[in-house]
């Protein structure tokens, strides 16, 4: 009897269907992982909404889901320390290791990539909002018996901060402006405490998630829905270092170019559902402002899983609700909420 899976898979803008897929026996060189948790990400959400993020356009049938974590159940592979009945995060990230920039140390940057729940590629790739889904070992970082597993599902987006940090250079002792209050946005300013930053403020247009920015730590915060005049007269008093540009809008990138302190750093972390976004390319020249593009992760995803098992950043505290994957359109239904929900997972029940 053919074993199934049931799997959140989408096939169109607002067509996301419970599909029953055939588990077929597990390709040698591969693990397989009952799913426990899945994170809906923003990228989950555009694509749910417009059938594309950014560049990337659903084409074909797509099992969403990059934030997972779950439990060893089979393995046909060396998984070497792995066992059955390990409880890991999974790495969406499938880095083919010999490319150009996975030889100098840039594997987000991969020319051969397979990352997991992305139609970036066609046939695309299939990602975790499965009962069941195949990976390889090196995916896998076990996670302790004490950690939720909806915290370990969280180490994918806590990576995707740690990499817009370090993209920004040194920000210990200085101060950093994040645009965009989403779950991004506010772990990127739990990433900026974890790294010695003075003083972080948030910006926003909805005060449902500033409140959440304030709960979590944030020196100030701003409402930008009724103009910028008070966001202008913080940035002149602040000056601060480093922008975050987590919303991923041309108003938000404006905004943060010109709220960064002349010499300073914008690192651009938000995608555009469309795809492009206009650069007030004056204003980057005349304050010499070096703008950075951030993309996905590489080793900072070990070092999620590190700062998650040892309690360091609480990813917990941005979770709003849970549903179960049984029910993984109701959940996305209510991630798009965004007066109600800052994160919501899916769950094994």
């Amino acid at each position: 009897m053919t074993e199934i899976a049931l799997a959140a898979t989408l096939f169109g803008a607002d067509d996301l269907r419970l599909v029953e897929v055939p588990l077929d026996p597990l390709t040698p060189g591969m693990v397989r992982v009952r799913f426990g948790a899945g994170g809906i990400c923003g990228s989950d959400m555009h694509y749910y909404r417009h059938g594309r993020t950014g560049d990337f356009v659903v084409k074909s049938p797509l099992i969403l889901g990059h934030e997972i974590a779950g439990e060893i159940v089979d393995i046909a592979a060396d998984g070497g320390s792995l066992k059955i009945g390990d409880r890991v995060a999974v790495n969406p990230s499938r880095w083919c290791g010999h490319c150009a920039r996975c030889q100098e140390g840039r594997p987000n940057l991969c020319e051969n990539i397979y990352f997991m729940g992305s139609a970036s590629k066609t046939p695309h790739m299939q990602g975790g909002f499965a009962t069941y889904f195949d990976v390889i070992p090196a995916q896998c970082v076990k996670v302790s018996d004490s950690t939720p597993i909806a915290a370990a599902a969280l180490a994918e987006p806590l990576a995707v901060c740690l990499h817009a940090i370090s993209r920004a250079g040194q920000v210990e002792g200085r101060k950093a402006i994040v645009f965009g209050a989403g779950p991004i946005g506010l772990l990127t300013m739990l990433a900026a405490r974890l790294a010695g930053v003075s003083e972080v403020a948030v910006v926003d247009i909805a005060d449902a998630p500033l409140a959440f920015a304030r709960r979590l730590g944030a020196d100030h915060t701003v409402d930008i829905s009724g103009g910028e005049d008070a966001l202008n007269e913080l940035a002149k008093a602040k000056s601060f270092d480093s922008a975050f540009e987590v919303s991923g809008t041309a108003s938000g990138l404006a905004s943060a170019i010109s709220n960064v302190r002349r010499g300073g750093t914008v690192v651009q972390v938000g995608n555009l559902p469309g795809g492009q976004i206009p650069v007030p390319a004056n204003a980057v020249m005349a304050k010499e402002i070096d703008l950075k593009g951030s993309f996905r992760f590489g080793e900072e995803f070990e070092q999620a899983v590190g700062l998650i098992d040892d309690r360091r950043i609480d990813v917990l505290s941005i979770i709003t609700s849970e549903f179960p994957l049984s029910e993984a359109t109701e959940g996305f239904r209510a991630a798009l909420d965004r007066s109600q929900s800052v994160k919501v997972v899916l769950t094994a029940s």
